[in-house]
């Protein structure tokens, strides 16, 4: 990749979308006054993640929130809304609080190249992000009663939305972990909610979409830094 095109790679995720977040969540703790976002008002399905970053050097930072949308949403707006759900409204977490705002550092990961993987294993560690969905395997006939899950059979269960598990991971978050492929597809499913016994039959239930992500990330330091040059003279 060369030049111009490479450069719009790149730049597809800036550390100005990452202040609009911080931004968000920092006038919504203060009160302040939130700046004008300097950035393209494109559509992306997003994710934000807050860290709180660890005070023992080495250490590395420690997951605070994480939540986003698979559909493509205007940044400016998308940015705002799910840096305070990912704050707030994580049910993983306690809400986070004004006084955890200097341990702070946020991360934007906006998701590009979607493609629907021919199965499970079809995607690449290190590369891509997996969302899975299969149908909740306590659903399925016993298989001494009915045909595998795995059958063309007309006489299989019909599954609807509500009978469906879905996951996902960002794609930093495999390589973080250590997972190969299946246990990466596995540990989704355990996310998803499934919690009996995981099959090669189960596991070729699975739909997976892989996706790639643009990620950006910066600390409180770097945010008040960007507060006082956009005319914010109180904050410290």
């Amino acid at each position: 990749m060369e030049g111009d095109q490479a450069d719009k790679v790149y730049d597809v995720c800036t550390p100005e979308h990452c202040f609009r977040a911080f931004d968000a969540l920092y006038c919504a703790l203060t009160s302040s006054e939130p700046i004008s976002p300097n950035f393209v008002d494109a559509k992306y399905p997003l994710f934000v993640t807050w860290n709180t970053r660890s005070s023992r050097a080495g250490r590395p930072p420690r997951l605070r929130g994480c939540i986003g949308n698979f559909d493509a949403m205007p940044l400016r707006e998308g940015l705002a809304e799910y840096a305070l759900i990912s704050a707030f409204k994580d049910s993983r977490f306690r809400k986070i609080e004004r006084r955890e705002l200097p341990s702070l550092e946020c991360g934007i990961s906006l998701l590009t190249d979607f493609e629907d993987a021919s199965s499970y294993l079809d995607w690449t560690v290190g590369t891509h992000g997996i969302y899975i969905s299969f149908p909740n395997p306590s659903l399925y006939p016993p298989s001494s009663s009915a045909p595998s899950p795995l059958s063309s059979s007309a006489y299989l269960p019909r599954f609807n939305s509500r009978d469906t598990l879905t996951a996902t991971y960002l794609p930093d978050v495999i390589p973080d972990q250590g997972w190969d492929k299946v246990e990466a597809v596995e540990s989704a499913m355990r996310k998803a909610g499934w919690n009996g016994a995981i099959t090669e039959e189960t596991l070729r239930t699975v739909k997976l979409r892989r996706y790639q992500s643009r990620k950006c990330v910066v600390g409180w330091e770097e945010f008040v830094q960007w507060r006082r040059e956009n005319g914010d003279d109180d904050i410290s």
